[in-house]
């Protein structure tokens, strides 16, 4: 079952920490027995055969999430390889003195749980959903054999991992640039190339996610985002983000000088 984030009063901006969330659990929709055109939707699954389909579509189930719901907790084994069927979701873990870090996101599309299913261990981070979401679960037991049966999927599933190391390396540099506002920049100029088009960042992700993936406050965030709109670098449009990315990155090396 989900958890509910945070019963704790925070005051707005104000980083979470470990101990703000309520685990008690939420009434959410179960949908029994998906259809397999349900998990043919993801590139994962249309690696396996139409039988094998047919076996995990039976077993599998459709989870609804509420914003800054718990998705995916630390505290045991995932019970299933997961799939972002509708909304956003933040991968985020806690440091030593308890401080909320955002990790990275999942699209609607991507996979996630899957360190947990491959090797029957806690996952080592924490899923929370960032807007209302539904989720596709596969139970692990079904889906881990065909997952070493199947070497097309082996294949994918190492790919899939190994840019996710490639992103989090990425990340720790990101994390040790000095300049808040350049970190800010780098982060903006990361996130315009995982999208179709680098001039805009669609879905843009709010002042606060922002800050927990590189360690500042929102109000750190809010004031480097009104320079780099006066300065022309970036315009909201509606829950886009337009960019400039010769402006962003003429901004972040003058704001390393």
């Amino acid at each position: 079952m989900g958890q509910a984030a945070c019963a704790c009063n925070h005051t707005a901006g104000k980083t979470r920490s470990s101990k703000c969330w309520d685990k008690r659990p939420k009434i959410r929709v179960f949908i029994m027995a998906v259809h397999p055109s349900l998990l043919q939707q993801f590139a994962l699954m249309r690696l396996f055969t139409t039988d094998a389909l047919a076996s995990l579509a039976a077993h599998s189930s459709v989870h609804a999430y509420a914003k800054r719901e718990v998705v995916l907790s630390k505290e045991n084994p995932a019970p299933s390889l997961m799939f972002l069927l509708e909304g956003r979701l933040q991968a985020i873990d806690f440091t030593l003195d308890g401080r909320e870090v955002g990790l990275h996101f999942i699209e609607e599309g991507q996979y996630f749980g899957e360190i947990s299913v491959l090797d029957g261990l806690p996952s080592p981070e924490v899923v929370i959903a960032n807007k209302k979401s539904q989720v596709v679960m596969v139970p692990a037991k079904e889906v881990r054999g065909l997952i070493f049966t199947t070497p097309p999927a082996i294949e994918a599933m190492t790919q899939g991992l190994a840019e996710r190391i490639r992103a989090q390396a990425h990340q720790r540099q990101i994390l040790g640039i000095i300049s808040p506002l350049q970190r800010i920049c780098a982060l903006l100029q990361n996130l315009s190339k995982g999208g179709k088009n680098p001039e805009v960042i669609a879905n843009a992700p709010t002042h606060q996610e922002i800050a927990i993936m590189v360690n500042l406050t929102r109000e750190t965030v809010t004031r480097a985002f009104q320079v780099l709109q006066s300065q022309g670098a970036l315009a909201r449009d509606g829950d886009d983000l337009k960019v400039n990315t010769g402006k962003l990155k003429q901004l972040a090396e003058k704001s390393a000088d």
